[in-house]
């Protein structure tokens, strides 16, 4: 298994706005092999933005980089950003993650 996570922080007030933004997205994962599941969290609130991640699971590290160079990686993100620059409060953080257990 391998799991990848963007963590997003996302400005205070704009939190509903940034979440139909991914609940409306194409995003292609299901037409892609070795891809298992989304989930989009809502971690905890500071002063001045919310803490969100992605969370995609894979089967294996190769399978996912596969993704990174596909047809179906360059459709989901081609307007990445686009209109949504306001929301965040820095650049996403990407983390990465193979399971060892």
């Amino acid at each position: 298994m391998y799991l990848a996570m963007n963590r997003f922080r996302i400005l205070r007030g704009q939190e509903d706005a940034f979440v139909e933004v991914w609940r409306s997205r194409e995003s292609y994962l299901d037409q892609v092999p070795g891809f298992v599941r989304f989930h989009l969290l809502k971690g905890p609130e500071s002063e001045d933005h919310t803490l969100f991640s992605s969370f995609s699971e894979w089967e294996s590290e190769e399978l996912f980089i596969a993704w990174t160079h596909s047809e179906a990686f360059r459709a989901a993100h081609a307007n990445a950003g686009k209109d949504t620059r306001d929301f965040y409060l820095g650049p996403p953080q990407l983390e990465l993650f193979e399971s060892v257990i």
